[in-house]
């Protein structure tokens, strides 16, 4: 098998680069960290890898909104590069400051809209402050929906270091919510043995009560930690599985008697078998 090469896109203020490189590394692919200046010169070059993943910090130190300015140079001078990508048989993954760039690009739903004169996705679903107004940094589970996401595979549940201000997912559009669930666009929700229990009335991870903190950190609507787009080829996480690579690195790895790799391991390999 050729190790598929993946695109680590940084900007000004991006400090997950090198982690999020390593994870594809481990996994089995080529990664190359790219700072986005080298790709505004040559939008061209996107198109020599299989994988771009936009990493987590605090691009352009989040002056303007978090991702907002990185995601208008997305959506700007890379437009025609990030759709050809998009249309092609490739992935694309964002990782918690990278959520609030894909989305706000307009990429997360640019595959498989069909009316090109629908309201644009961004413009009905937003990431904004966690409920509790600030910056949130823990420990978090995360129940995996009945999704085709590519990414998360095979995965029911995972633990999973979380870190952000604005990470909770709000609708401008109420109605969205239902969409979301018929198009398994809804990837990945907060989680706790409370939900487990719900569960077993709804029958639907993305139907139980929102969850109190810390499980749902956020306040994010229908717990949802992460969305991908009706083909599955694109993951958008707010969660950092590049920061669980090994059990050691879990703060009650003694405890459980945790050995070996980590759960967010798992999603950097279903992205290289992709292409096995």
């Amino acid at each position: 098998m050729v190790a598929p090469r993946v695109c680590v896109l940084r900007a000004p203020g991006t400090n997950c680069d090198v982690e999020t490189a390593h994870a594809f590394e481990l996994a089995g692919a080529t990664a190359d960290r790219i700072h986005l200046f080298r790709l505004l010169e040559d939008p061209s070059k996107l198109s020599e890898y299989q994988i771009l993943c936009i990493p987590g910090g605090f691009s352009y130190g989040d002056d303007l909104g978090a991702g907002v300015i990185f995601s208008r140079q997305l959506r700007g001078q890379l437009n025609e590069a990030m759709r050809e990508f998009l249309q092609a048989d490739k992935l694309v993954l964002g990782l918690c400051n990278g959520f609030q760039t894909i989305l706000k690009a307009g990429l997360l739903m640019r595959r498989g809209i069909e009316n090109a004169t629908e309201k644009p996705f961004e413009d009905q679903l937003t990431l904004t402050w966690n409920s509790n107004g600030h910056y949130t940094d823990r420990w978090v589970r995360l129940k995996v929906t009945s999704c085709n996401c590519v990414f998360l595979k095979g995965i029911d549940e995972f633990d999973v270091p979380m870190a952000h201000a604005e990470g909770r997912i709000a609708l401008k559009v109420p109605e969205l919510l239902d969409q979301l669930r018929e198009n398994s666009q809804i990837a990945a929700c907060y989680w706790s043995p409370a939900a487990t229990e719900m569960l077993k009335t709804t029958g639907d991870p993305t139907k139980i009560d929102l969850l109190p903190e810390p499980e749902n950190p956020n306040g994010s609507i229908a717990n949802i930690a992460g969305l991908c787009d009706t083909t599955g080829r694109v993951l958008c996480l707010m969660p950092h599985p590049e920061r669980f690579l090994f059990a050691t690195q879990h703060p009650q790895w003694t405890r459980r008697g945790l050995r070996g790799e980590g759960d967010g391991i798992k999603v950097f390999r279903n992205a290289v078998a992709y292409f096995g």
